[in-house]
């Protein structure tokens, strides 16, 4: 086989991720058995996706946001498809998967559409910076803009929580973070004039949910907007597990999204005989 081939067929693929040799495995240049024991997931995560460790007030942010994604019930939609597909005797990596699938634009989307829309504010600020326009005129103007074209603002109110446990717990972490010179503030400062903006529109305040929060934190720690949905499939994919493994031990076989003593409801046409002729 000549050089040229074999030069071809080893950079067919090509990664500066990890690189392994018999009895060898490194990670972004770090043997994989140091890392081990000495490092937290978050730290990993962020070692795979950035290409070097966190410090530890970053790798301690990365991971509040992580978890404070992973669950939100069995109603959740991608939560109910693990739980269905567990009944219909796949296997658990089956039943992840299905719940993974699930999250997509409008569940699971949110977090990285969130974190686009800070960067929309914070480009219209620097255009603008020369005209003496603040943050909250910026946000002002952005939403407006949204509004006007009638756009869902992702990331502030929730259909079940008045105010969401989880975001007011994460800001509070980034303004310490900002306290310790980890992060900037930059995107908070944002997304809490997203939210005063967002309500002096709507006549009524639309508190800052999880996807809002996760985005200020994100945003903060300098993970570009394509990786916020990626993000969220990591966090929710514990909960998705949890609760295809807890279904498959309860058992149960094809359960459906309601008990049958629930029916759906048809409005289609009535019962109706099909003509002789065979039209």
């Amino acid at each position: 086989m000549s050089e040229a081939t074999i030069d071809s067929a080893t950079g067919w693929w090509r990664t500066s991720i990890i690189d392994i040799h018999p009895g060898s495995i490194r990670v972004r240049g770090y043997a994989i058995e140091e890392l081990i024991g000495t490092i937290g997931f978050p730290d990993m995560v962020w070692l795979m996706l950035r290409g070097e460790l966190p410090t530890p007030a970053q790798g301690r942010l990365l991971g509040a946001a992580l978890v404070a994604a992973v669950d939100h019930g069995p109603q959740a939609p991608s939560i109910a498809t693990a739980r269905m597909a567990a009944t219909c005797g796949v296997g658990l990596n089956n039943a992840i998967a299905s719940g993974i699938n699930a999250l997509g634009d409008v569940h699971g989307g949110a977090g990285q559409q969130c974190m686009e829309l800070y960067a929309a504010v914070a480009a219209r600020l620097a255009d603008h910076v020369a005209d003496g326009m603040s943050v909250a005129g910026a946000a002002e103007s952005e939403i407006a803009a949204r509004l006007e074209r009638r756009e869902h603002i992702p990331g502030f109110g929730h259909r079940f929580h008045p105010v969401d446990p989880r975001a007011g717990r994460l800001l509070a972490l980034v303004d310490a973070a900002r306290g310790e010179g980890a992060v900037t503030g930059e995107a908070a400062v944002i997304g809490r004039a997203v939210e005063d903006a967002l309500a002096a529109r709507k006549g009524r305040r639309l508190p800052m949910n999880i996807d809002g929060a996760t985005a200020v934190v994100f945003a903060e720690l300098g993970f570009p907007s394509g990786l916020g949905r990626g993000l969220f499939v990591l966090s929710r994919s514990v909960g998705i597990m949890a609760h295809a493994w807890e279904q498959s031990q309860q058992g149960g076989r094809i359960k459906g999204p309601m008990p049958p003593s629930i029916p759906y409801r048809y409005d289609g046409a009535p019962p109706r005989p099909v003509s002789g002729d065979g039209a």
